[in-house]
């Protein structure tokens, strides 16, 4: 059996950690488990050091992205397993991760329901952001942000310098190991209610970062996909417009220059960003 360390990034989670560590420990005692305290302010690390786990703290909050990337970096495991120390992963759900790791993938996503999303807006743009996800893959994705999952150590670690230090690491990651050629599974979980603190995520601020994720996705897996329609767009603007206007008046108008000019710097911006991607990913030193 390969070695398992179990990463929980957590910023105030003490109350959810009293709950998730100990329900660890008793079906992981051979485990490393480690939590990433993202400077906390109440009794996360106290908690977790009398729950006798490893403890790496920050002496400020860096980002949920960040206190990943530590932990990564930290653990001894062949697999590393990613949850949230809210108490919204339950540890009875980790077996079902790793057994559809065994069947021969390199990453394991814990897919939540729709009675899972944290509210109403958040499971439409998930959603939103799952099937654009998948047409750019050509795989079914069906949870691209979250962020419980199991992982072959060595595959995880060749994508931390891509890796944010917000809270689109679970994105980033997916769209790295689907780029890459590595399989990804998905396995059904229920999520419990979050206990402790309410979510870290800020509506307004991180509302915009959600939206650059749109982006992200197409950057991280094929530029192409995105700017090619785009070009095409403008391309087709440009040529009803002259169209429309030569029938009009005889006249091919600035406009129609100006947004068939757009169609190709937008396209050749597309190829020099799909070779830009390509050498992302290179892995011959």
């Amino acid at each position: 059996m390969p070695t398992i360390s179990i990463i929980l990034p957590a910023k105030n989670e003490a109350e959810g950690l009293r709950r998730t560590l100990p329900a660890l420990r008793a079906r992981f005692p051979d485990a490393e488990i480690l939590v990433v305290d993202d400077g906390s302010t109440d009794d996360t690390a106290a908690v977790a050091a009398g729950a006798g786990v490893q403890v790496l703290s920050s002496p400020y909050s860096m980002g949920n992205g960040a206190a990943v990337k530590r932990g990564a970096r930290a653990a001894t495991g062949e697999v590393l397993v990613f949850m949230d120390a809210d108490g919204q992963h339950g540890a009875e759900h980790v077996a079902a991760l790793l057994a559809k790791l065994d069947a021969g993938y390199d990453m394991v996503v814990g897919a939540r329901s729709r009675d899972g999303q944290a509210n109403l807006h958040r499971g439409l743009a998930n959603a939103f952001y799952n099937r654009l996800a998948s047409w750019m893959t050509g795989h079914r994705i069906a949870d691209l942000t979250s962020g419980f999952r199991a992982v072959r150590a060595d595959r995880f670690r060749e994508f931390l310098h891509l890796l944010p230090n917000g809270f689109s690491y679970p994105t980033t990651s997916t769209m790295a190991f689907f780029r890459s050629a590595y399989p990804v599974a998905y396995v059904p979980i229920p999520v419990a209610k979050r206990v402790g603190n309410g979510s870290h995520i800020r509506p307004f601020k991180d509302g915009v970062r959600f939206l650059l994720i749109i982006f992200k996705i197409a950057s991280l897996y094929s530029p192409l996909k995105l700017f090619a329609p785009t070009a095409a767009a403008f391309f087709l603007a440009g040529a009803g417009w002259y169209a429309w206007t030569f029938h009009e008046s005889a006249r091919f108008t600035n406009m129609s220059m100006l947004l068939i000019s757009a169609a190709v710097i937008v396209f050749l911006i597309g190829l020099v960003s799909e070779q830009i991607t390509n050498l992302t990913y290179r892995r011959d030193g």
